[in-house]
């Protein structure tokens, strides 16, 4: 206990100087003034204090601790955004949009009502419940009981951090709210500057506006694996484009572990690294060792699955749950048209219409732009398309769509043109709507 003040105090000090340094000159500003900047920061630890005062029921699960966090990175985003024009302009977007689509989701709850039919409800507060929709309820459950029965077909880093911010939340609901969004903000931040890094700044902040408006964006700020997968992929390009191929490898481990695509992310890797050391491959001998960190997060999932099921490949056997199998990609366009054909409702007529309506925009951006990015990004793309279409089925399409950022830097370099950007916002900002919407009430969206 005595050791514990003035270890805290110097650990405090060493990291207000380190982080200051590093804004400074990020910046573009003097250290004093980051200092003085930064020191307000660390003004809401002030609130652990209250755990002394507050009764128990208040502070359980560390929530003190959780708030003080919490508002402890939204003023360093702040500050940041005070001085830095990406910063700034990747946080109005997150804002602008979070807020409407909350907005929308909250009101259709509370003034529609849930599709008729029991539900699982996540929480007793209508206002949290919206959000722990049809496979939020899987993570969530994986996060507070572990692995059960289907559950084995989602991957475990989002639950597992679920499980861990929950400790502190004291509610694996916010948790995985708080992680998503999270996640969603820093996906825009490194979409935003991969970008600007490849073209510029205009390109860049088309890009992060039609991630956000995309019509299943609505996923990105609910308990869905959407956000945290798409941060690590393109932290994992980003890093492969400034050929920091040991933390791209780091990076698409933990992708990998999220899902099962992330595996995909070893493809990119190798194309950047020939590009790289073509002309001399000895000399990137050992950084072309890293892709081998890419499928660890697969492979790390798939020993978890052998000793628990002997079956390491259990996760995608339990696919046919969900009426999954492997199939040649346009067996599962045939059956989407053979449903439509004998469907007995108009509900399932307008879904897998949607799946496939979804699935043309993708292969149109697909074909239409594969000269106007690197191959690196072209063959993800194409991958990325390619592996859900070999499920049989075209379910949940447009969600897959959403990740896949190759696709919205195709379309933001088209949206110079005004009338596609017209077009673009005409086709997104309705569908938008509708899907939270239906989200919000219990209806299936994808």
């Amino acid at each position: 206990m005595l050791a514990a003040l003035p270890a805290g105090c110097a650990i405090t000090i060493a990291a207000w100087f380190g982080y200051s340094r590093y804004f400074s000159r990020r910046a573009g500003t003097t250290l004093a003034r980051s200092l003085q900047y930064d020191a307000l920061t660390w003004g809401p630890s002030l609130l652990l204090w209250l755990t002394f005062v507050l009764p128990p029921q208040l502070t359980h699960g560390a929530r003190p601790f959780l708030v003080a966090a919490s508002l402890f990175c939204i003023a360093k985003v702040l500050i940041a955004a005070r001085f830095n024009q990406t910063v700034r302009e990747v946080l109005l977007d997150f804002v602008a949009t979070r807020v409407a689509i909350i907005v929308i989701a909250e009101l259709a709850a509370l003034i529609i009502g849930q599709r008729a039919g029991t539900h699982v409800q996540e929480s007793s507060h209508i206002l949290l419940a919206v959000w722990g929709r049809w496979d939020a309820v899987h993570y969530i459950d994986i996060a507070t009981q572990g692995y059960q029965g289907t559950d084995m077909a989602f991957f475990p880093f989002y639950p597992f951090l679920i499980r861990v911010v929950g400790a502190f939340a004291g509610n694996h609901l916010i948790a995985g709210l708080l992680i998503s969004n999270a996640s969603f903000f820093f996906g825009l931040l490194f979409l935003y500057k991969l970008l600007e890094h490849e073209y510029d700044r205009t390109v860049a902040r088309r890009a992060i506006f039609y991630v956000s408006i995309f019509p299943s964006a609505v996923f990105f700020s609910a308990v869905y694996t959407e956000s945290l997968f798409f941060m690590l992929t393109v932290a994992s390009f980003y890093y492969m484009r400034s050929h920091r191929w040991w933390l791209a490898g780091a990076i698409g481990c933990l992708a990998a572990l999220t899902r099962v695509e992330g595996i995909l992310l070893v493809v990119p890797f190798l194309i950047e690294w020939f590009v790289q050391y073509r002309s001399s491959p000895l000399r990137g001998a050992l950084n072309l060792l890293a892709a081998g960190l890419i499928p660890v997060g697969l492979f790390v999932y798939m020993a978890y699955l052998w000793v628990l099921r002997a079956d390491p490949l259990y996760f995608s056997h339990v696919q046919i749950h969900w009426n999954r199998r492997f199939a040649l990609p346009w067996v599962s366009v045939i059956n989407a048209f053979h449903k439509i054909g004998h469907a007995s409702s108009g509900q399932v007529v307008a879904n897998e219409a949607l799946e496939i309506a979804f699935t043309v925009l993708m292969l149109a951006v697909l074909i239409g732009g594969w000269n106007r990015l690197r191959p690196s990004y072209i063959a993800y793309l194409a991958l990325s398309i390619v592996v859900p279409m070999c499920t049989s089925s075209l379910m949940s399409m447009p969600r897959f769509a959403l990740v896949l950022f190759p696709m919205f830097a195709i379309l933001a370099r088209w949206g110079e043109r005004p009338w596609v950007n017209n077009l673009i916002l005409a086709f997104s900002l309705p569908l938008l709507g509708l899907f939270t919407v239906l989200f919000a009430d219990w209806y299936w969206v994808a």
